[in-house]
């Protein structure tokens, strides 16, 4: 089928209008390019540090009393150690009464990150010296702050922002700079073993002295009669009662004649 000149003119146009458009919009995204860097000031370190006592364990769970008295729960992974007398140690060989301290450092540097972004747009709106709108690649409208001094490519040629026109295409350099902070943590946890248990104190037996008892008096023995020696001899006494038996006898006859 042949198409008539007019409209093979109207086609081949349209074509190369869309191809325009297409390289157009290519070139300005490609001109969209960015990139960043960051400047960090002095740092400040903080160091705080933290005491209590194991109070129970069991499992991954650990409770602490700590210095100011209050309880502290915590769910202490397989993995974290803590060094004891120069061992590492797991929560899993944790014992109560062991004193722990954790010391714990904070480092924070304050930074500035800064993005330069190479922006190529067509100029909507023109308030110098402060800002410009200009219409984005994708069809977006965005406002720019103008910094002091600031030159725009147009053409090939350096022009001001006073010399900005709607309707230009323009390519400038976009600066953000956004504050930021980096915050690195370290945390070092260290223990004691509890002391070696006391052994009990010693108890003294209660004893109750008692008052001495009353002497018990007892009747005094008589005194044995003396016993003659064995060598003495019977005689001596025989006589002695014969004498008296004589004069007993010699009483009795004196008493008679006077009783007559």
């Amino acid at each position: 089928m042949k198409y008539p000149d007019w409209l093979r003119n109207v086609t081949l146009r349209l074509l190369l209008a869309g191809f325009a458009c297409t390289a157009l919009v290519l070139a300005m995204a490609a001109q969209e390019t960015s990139q960043s860097k960051t400047a960090s000031g002095p740092q400040e370190v903080q160091v705080q540090v933290q005491r209590g006592e194991v109070v129970y364990v069991v499992g991954n769970d650990l409770v602490v009393k700590m210095d100011n008295g209050i309880l502290e729960h915590f769910v202490v992974p397989d993995e974290k150690r803590v060094t004891v007398e120069g061992r590492e140690l797991s929560v899993h060989d944790l014992k109560p009464g062991m004193k722990l301290e954790r010391t714990i450092t904070t480092t924070t540097t304050p930074q500035v990150v800064t993005t330069a972004r190479n922006v190529e747009g067509r100029v909507l709106i023109v308030n110098p010296p402060e800002t410009v709108t200009l219409q984005l690649a994708d069809g977006t409208a965005k406002g720019f702050k103008v910094p002091k001094d600031q030159k725009f490519m147009i053409e090939g040629q350096e022009k001001t922002v006073f010399e900005l026109k709607k309707g230009m295409v323009v390519s400038a350099t976009v600066l953000t700079q956004t504050p930021a902070s980096l915050v690195e943590q370290t945390r070092k946890t260290t223990g004691e073993m509890p002391p070696p248990p006391t052994p009990p104190p010693a108890v003294g037996v209660l004893l109750i002295e008692q008052a001495p008892a009353p002497p018990v008096e007892t009747a005094k023995a008589e005194p044995a009669p003396k016993r003659l020696p064995q060598t003495a001899s019977p005689l001596p006494l025989i006589a002695l009662l014969g004498a008296l038996m004589l004069a007993a006898g010699l009483g009795v006859r004196t008493i008679r004649p006077h009783a007559r």
